[in-house]
């Protein structure tokens, strides 16, 4: 059998066994009165914890939180003293645009349309979004561990650039739309510099190329031209502060010429992954540059990777930088994760509710979204989360999830195969089947 062979018949093998027994959660419509009482309600706001409180919830949206709220008609829940967050931020994944990891059919995060790393085709108007699954399998894995939006993100792969493309916040509610405006990706360090020539100081020619191009310094007519028309139409809308751009970097002098760069441009970033950050955290404070780190990157893993360490959201923290988190690796099928990553920086000198902030407020914020979701405020979407405990300890799990205060099947395919195997098996003379059967 062929790899591919191999790979499709894997592929075939784990859908197979999902779609008998699950079923896609349907789209959340906006749901009737719910009042949820006697919560320790985590606002993720500057009212930060607020202890036996209620939340009422009218026409989707939080209508009001306070005691003794009442509400005719609607539905009550009593949350036992339980924690209530807004639904998390997954981190910046590909669930949506990527079913099977390794199964190229099903994975639409990354352009290739050059031949290898030596044919780089640039179009930042690439936008992962347009293939976006709101069915995908991965959405009720992660919406079952509270896991409410997550950064969709454009890839940089052999024959396409270092500029990957766009992409957007979608909810995970089931709706197919993205939920805030369009992020630009982009990828630097040694983990690109396949892309420009086997040298990351070429990236710096390669992106002050593309800024003069999409200004209209270097015509499209020029040989040396990388970007389409819109391409350069997409660029130019990221120059100026018109959008940010979300840049893959860990090295401590990648990062200073970053910072250099966007100076010089007028462009407003995010930093992904920002493994020695810490190092220049003043700096990126008084740029206003939100980092999102994974704490659990630890060890020099690579030359981008050797000052690592678990206090680095601490240190950014304190040194005034909105730390928001995602993950290195893997990170659509283990959204879920996310959350012990926040509970390791807080385990490593990051406050509590800075822990909590970089699951909900600040990457809302980053990614233009904080007007509808990220916090528990009268106005905002009722994107809700009742945890059994502290959110930020994997002991922890989500008793309920709300979309626009509808409550969702807790439900999916991993839960589905649980309960299926765990039943006791009826005998064959008694009429059973083989396990392989709902």
């Amino acid at each position: 059998m062929s790899r591919r062979t191999g790979a499709l018949a894997a592929a075939a093998l784990a859908l197979g066994l999902a779609l008998p027994v699950f079923a896609q959660q349907p789209t959340p419509a906006t749901g009737s009165a719910l009042l949820i009482r006697n919560a320790t309600v985590h606002t993720a706001t500057a009212r930060g914890t607020l202890q036996n409180a209620d939340v009422l919830v009218r026409g989707g949206r939080i209508a009001e939180i306070g005691s003794g709220l009442a509400a005719a008609g609607a539905q009550v829940v009593d949350a036992d003293g339980r924690p209530l967050t807004p639904a998390l931020f997954g981190g910046i994944t590909g669930i949506g645009v990527e079913e099977v990891s390794g199964e190229d059919s099903t994975n639409d995060a990354e352009l290739a349309l050059g031949a290898d790393a030596k044919h780089m085709v640039v179009r930042p108007e690439f936008d992962v979004t347009l293939a976006y699954n709101p069915d995908s399998m991965l959405i009720p894995v992660a919406t079952v561990e509270g896991i409410g939006f997550t950064l969709l993100g454009a890839g940089s792969g052999a024959g396409g650039s270092i500029v990957g493309g766009q992409g957007a916040v979608m909810r995970l509610d089931g709706g197919p739309e993205p939920a805030g405006p369009k992020l630009l990706f982009v990828q630097l360090g040694s983990r690109a510099a396949n892309l420009t020539g086997s040298s990351r100081a070429a990236q710096w020619m390669l992106l002050d190329q593309l800024v003069d191009e999409a200004r209209g310094r270097l015509g499209a007519e020029s040989h040396a031209a990388l970007l389409t028309p819109a391409g350069r139409s997409t660029l130019a809308r990221y120059l100026d502060g018109g959008g940010r751009i979300v840049v893959g970097v860990d090295r401590a002098a990648d990062i200073r010429q970053l910072l250099r760069w966007s100076a010089r441009h007028g462009v407003r970033i995010a930093i992904s992954g920002g493994a020695e950050a810490w190092r220049l955290a003043p700096q990126l404070a008084a740029a206003n540059v939100p980092v999102f780190v994974d704490p659990l990157v630890n060890l020099p893993s690579s030359f981008d990777q050797i000052g690592a360490t678990l206090e680095n959201a601490a240190r950014l923290r304190a040194a005034g930088v909105a730390v928001g988190f995602t993950q290195s690796g893997d990170s659509s099928h283990n959204a879920r994760k996310v959350r012990q990553l926040a509970g390791n920086a807080v385990a490593n000198g990051l406050p509590w509710e800075d822990g909590l902030a970089g699951l909900t407020r600040v990457p809302a914020e980053a990614f233009g979204v904080a007007d509808r979701i990220g916090t528990i405020a009268p106005g905002m979407r009722a994107d809700l989360v009742l945890w059994t405990g502290d959110p930020l300890d994997v002991a922890s799990v989500a008793d309920q999830v709300w979309f626009d205060g509808r409550a969702i099947p807790m439900r999916s395919r991993q839960t589905e195969l649980r309960d299926r195997y765990l039943r006791a098996q009826t005998p064959a003379a008694e009429g059973g089947l083989p396990r392989a059967y709902p």
